[in-house]
């Protein structure tokens, strides 16, 4: 049965797939081609959907593509597939973590990962920047500028801890506005 193969497929992909929902994308397009639920242009076409779409990646995807093959309930299945072994493991570690919380060895390791997560958040914002602020390929100086702008005064608004939806909205505005007006 479809659904059955939906849900063990992505209860597989959500087990064994470690870094988020981007790792996952040569897991699903492998398991997606496999079975013949779609082909690699389809999956691309799942990937645009799925990353402008609220909501995290990889639940998107399964979500899209179990619509896609099964309907709703092979959405309900895939959804769950890939959620349920992050749900199931977080349950457990939750739970040894309230039991050990107070042991050294945890506050030690908790102590070592927090400037480690930091770091990673700060790589990833640094790498990402980059990529959204410097010019290339045809985007000027001008595109820079507004972006810079754009960014300095969104984080402006987070710092004075406005609304983090509001700002999302307002820097959608401003680069639509601008993106029309100076044909970006």
């Amino acid at each position: 049965m479809i659904w059955i193969n939906l849900f063990w497929t992505f209860f597989k992909i959500g087990l064994f797939t470690f870094g988020g929902g981007y790792a996952m994308i040569p897991l699903i397009r492998s398991e997606v081609t496999a079975h013949g639920w779609a082909e690699t242009e389809e999956i691309i076409n799942f990937i645009a959907v799925s990353e402008s779409t609220p909501g995290p990646f990889a639940i998107n995807m399964a979500t899209f593509i179990g619509r896609t093959t099964g309907g709703i309930p092979g959405a309900v299945c895939a959804t769950l597939g890939v959620v349920l072994p992050s749900f199931i493991i977080i349950l457990l570690v939750a739970g040894a973590y309230d039991k050990y919380k107070n042991n050294k060895l945890v506050n030690g390791a908790m102590t070592g990962l927090r400037p480690a997560v930091i770091g990673m958040i700060a790589a990833a914002l640094i790498t990402l920047g980059i990529e959204v602020i410097r010019p290339k390929d045809g985007i000027g100086i001008v595109s820079t500028v507004l972006s810079i702008a754009i960014f300095a005064v969104m984080t402006f608004l987070a710092l004075k801890k406005k609304n983090p939806v509001m700002i999302i909205i307002l820097s959608g505005a401003v680069g639509a506005i601008a993106g029309y007006i100076l044909d970006l």
